[in-house]
């Protein structure tokens, strides 16, 4: 898999990391919307990815506490993969607290990572009690003490970014990262301010959510009763009005065209709305499908292997359109 540069630093990434929401053990609030998965699991999933050409994971402490943390490091323990040759982002929760437990919190992070390091350490969202100029002073001073090695921010809009982004180049620290949910479903940031400004600031995006919940599959489309059966009530209570038989409809037009296209590449449609998303907009969008099974993770490693056309990059951009406003 081929890579491409993380913002305006010098580490180079594959565009698709590993999302690991789901490794949270079920553990604490955001890990209810997910079911447990052993360790043997969760190795094979990691084995997969990395040897597919994946280079970089995405965890946060609120997945499951610290859990899908802990759980990232003993699986890449048990791979027998050193501390050097893996990059690891996770997140800092802000809710409730002030920058201050930035500082305090960052053993905690690298506690459960269990000896690998933070390349990448983000605020999860714009929540804290603290203002963004004090969080990322904080976040700086991390930097500075060789704590972690660059810092994003996630959930930001554009002026949120700008001023994180200020605060940073005061310090002589660039800004390097805003994950926010982005996909062929969901293109918001190209109309709010924010992807245009993360072009112009050397802000690489990183793509959450790349997969729209897996609406893009088309499964749900074909048949809706497993909107019901196959996701977990809590689930599918945050996610009721995208899966909603308005949403269904509003969608079909996307979801026959990647259907349609994924027969041409021997693909599947859910490869097909990860290769494009990371290549409509050159290098600077990045993406972090998760996988809970063997074979999404197998999945994902053969989105990269696509070669769309710019004919059909262009008709998924197009049959899309609508959801850049909507």
């Amino acid at each position: 898999m081929f890579l491409r540069k993380l913002g305006k630093t010098n580490i180079k990434l594959s565009p698709l990391g590993l999302g690991c929401w789901q490794f949270s053990k079920n553990s604490g609030f955001a890990g209810k919307f997910w079911s447990t998965l052993s360790d043997t699991e969760t190795v094979e999933i990691v084995k997969i990815s990395l040897e597919g050409g994946m280079n970089w994971f995405d965890t946060a402490e609120l997945y499951g506490r610290g859990k899908s943390e802990n759980s990232l490091s003993q699986a890449l323990k048990k791979l027998n993969i050193d501390q050097d040759s893996t990059i690891i982002a996770t997140k800092w929760w802000p809710l409730f607290r002030t920058a201050s437990s930035i500082k305090n919190t960052i053993h905690d992070r690298l506690y459960h990572l269990g000896g690998y390091p933070i390349t990448l350490y983000q605020v999860h969202m714009p929540l804290g009690f603290s203002s963004i100029e004090k969080e990322m002073n904080a976040m700086a001073d991390l930097v500075e003490a060789g704590k972690i090695q660059c810092i994003g921010v996630s959930n930001f809009n554009e002026n949120q970014m700008i001023r994180a982004y200020n605060a940073l180049d005061q310090r002589g620290i660039k800004l390097t990262s805003n994950q926010v949910e982005y996909n062929i479903l969901n293109r918001k940031i190209e109309s709010n301010g924010v992807l245009n400004r993360a072009k112009e600031l050397g802000v690489s995006i990183i793509a959450y959510s790349p997969l729209s919940k897996g609406l893009v599959s088309g499964k749900f489309h074909d048949n809706p009763m497993l909107i019901k059966k196959r996701i977990r009530w809590r689930r599918y209570m945050r996610m009721k009005s995208q899966f909603s038989k308005a949403n269904l409809l509003k969608s079909s037009s996307v979801i026959n065209e990647l259907k349609r296209i994924s027969k041409i590449y021997d693909a599947t449609p859910s490869q097909i709305a990860l290769n494009w998303l990371v290549h409509l907009n050159g290098d600077i969008v990045f993406a972090i499908p998760g996988a809970t099974k063997a074979k999404q993770a197998i999945d994902n490693i053969n989105a990269m292997k696509i070669k769309l056309s710019p004919r059909d990059m262009e008709r998924l951009d197009i049959v899309s359109q609508k959801y850049i406003e909507s």
